[in-house]
């Protein structure tokens, strides 16, 4: 009997004592993965906000226009969009305001010009708000 009790006593102390060292060790674990996590977030949020302050405001409601290296671009997006402003005012109707349908033409080419002149990124960040733009355009008809 004391042997056996003997036995349990040791068997508890081990059990007692390694299940301090699992506590501590996932204290540890939990302290640098909640560290990490803050340095992430932190980064997320610096990266947001230098896109946010490199935006500028459209003529339209929900659409911003980021600032592209070259300049052309961005006067061109501002171009556009007080175009399609001045489309969506008018409710689509470019039949009868011949200016607005040259407008738009010259849009549609000068838009082909400049994305050809972008790399993959601006390129695609042209076409994004291209698409914001259109989309805005689209109910007015």
């Amino acid at each position: 009997m004391k042997k056996i009790l003997l036995s349990m006593l040791v068997v508890g102390a081990l059990v007692s004592t390694s299940c301090k060292n699992d506590k501590k060790e996932m204290k540890d674990t939990l302290n640098e993965t909640t560290t990490e996590m803050k340095k992430d977030v932190e980064t997320k949020m610096e990266e947001t906000k230098e896109e946010v302050s490199n935006m500028v405001d459209s003529a339209i409601e929900g659409v911003k226009i980021p600032k592209f290296e070259d300049e052309k671009v961005t006067e061109f997006l501002t171009e556009y969009a007080d175009y399609a402003k001045t489309y969506i005012d008018n409710k689509g109707d470019v039949i009868k305001n011949s200016k607005l349908a040259k407008e738009g033409v010259a849009f549609a080419n000068k838009s082909k010009e400049i994305v050809s002149n972008l790399d993959e990124k601006a390129a695609a960040q042209f076409k994004s708000v291209m698409n914001a733009i259109q989309s805005k355009m689209a109910p007015a008809k």
